[in-house]
């Protein structure tokens, strides 16, 4: 694991903030930090950042203990934003960088960079307070990422960005990962982590209740609900192994909503359809992570 925190035990006067979390964070994976508002997401980042430390337990990071000089490694873009309104987009951005350990040289370099692929180099000379909330939300990103550090933390990136924009730091998120720096995402956006995260936590309660792959967690909360397209209209067939939940026409076809139930396995179902029609589709119903998480909190 590259980022590990074990048993973290964060106490506020009355309020418990985090009651031994633990979780690890595989290197070079998008890993997902979820969980509704005042879950203690915020805090655990905080702890890992080192802006406030732990009451007990443990930060590891590359297999030790976290030290004062991994805030050098870590770019952090936290939920509440802050630029300095009448800097220049390009001087604030190599003074973020050179606070962060980048040499002027170094931050340069990366800085020209990161603005041609983000194809804002007509912003450089601007002051802050000229940006949209979108733009400003790209140079706070690349602000985050230009002293290249190994592990990026996301808390809400997404917020003000128009769909193109969103898609392409997506897919800035998704190249980093690539180039093996390990990123925590922390978001409310569901189809996000479906996209983007390899495996998640989710925090309820001060508490880690879900952790593991995003495939692995979406199939352990499946319904054993499957969609058949037969060809034909006709559908009669009644058996132990089911539960016909839906029947609609479709032009020349007829589409099924069946739950498998008892002790059939889903060869078993499949087969039983297969044997008796003309299926021309099928598949399972996993759930989204949004309905895992709804579940998962509600339950």
């Amino acid at each position: 694991m590259y980022l590990e925190t074990i048993n973290v035990v964060k106490q506020y006067a009355n309020h418990l903030a985090l009651d031994k979390v633990s979780i690890q964070a595989p290197r070079a994976t998008v890993f997902g930090l979820l969980g509704p508002n005042g879950a203690g997401k915020t805090t655990l980042i905080r702890i890992i950042t080192r802006i406030t430390a732990p009451d007990s337990g443990e930060v590891m990071i590359g297999g030790r203990p976290s030290k004062a000089e991994d805030v050098y490694k870590i770019g952090y873009l936290p939920e509440e934003r802050g630029l300095y309104k009448k800097m220049k987009v390009g001087e604030q951005a190599m003074y973020l960088a050179q606070l962060r350990g980048a040499s002027k040289k170094d931050a340069h370099r990366e800085l020209m960079t990161w603005f041609k692929r983000f194809d804002i180099m007509d912003w450089y000379n601007r002051k802050v307070e000229e940006l949209s909330k979108g733009m400003q939300q790209k140079v706070q990103f690349i602000s985050t990422v230009i002293h290249n550090p190994d592990l990026l933390i996301f808390d809400e990136p997404f917020s003000g960005f128009d769909p193109v924009n969103m898609d392409i730091v997506k897919k800035e998120m998704l190249r980093l990962k690539d180039e093996g720096k390990t990123i925590i995402l922390s978001t409310h956006n569901m189809e996000s982590v479906e996209e983007l995260c390899d495996n998640i936590a989710l925090i309820h309660n001060a508490q880690v209740v879900l952790q593991g792959k995003v495939f692995d967690i979406r199939k352990e909360y499946r319904p054993n609900i499957f969609r058949f397209r037969l060809t034909g209209n006709e559908f009669n067939l009644e058996h132990p192994s089911f539960t016909l939940l839906s029947k609609e026409p479709y032009h020349e076809f007829i589409d099924l909503r069946i739950q498998k139930e008892g002790d059939f396995s889903s060869n078993e179902l499949v087969r039983l359809i297969l044997d008796r029609y003309e299926v021309v589709s099928y598949d399972e119903e996993l759930p989204t992570m949004n309905d895992v998480f709804i579940r998962t909190v509600t339950q």
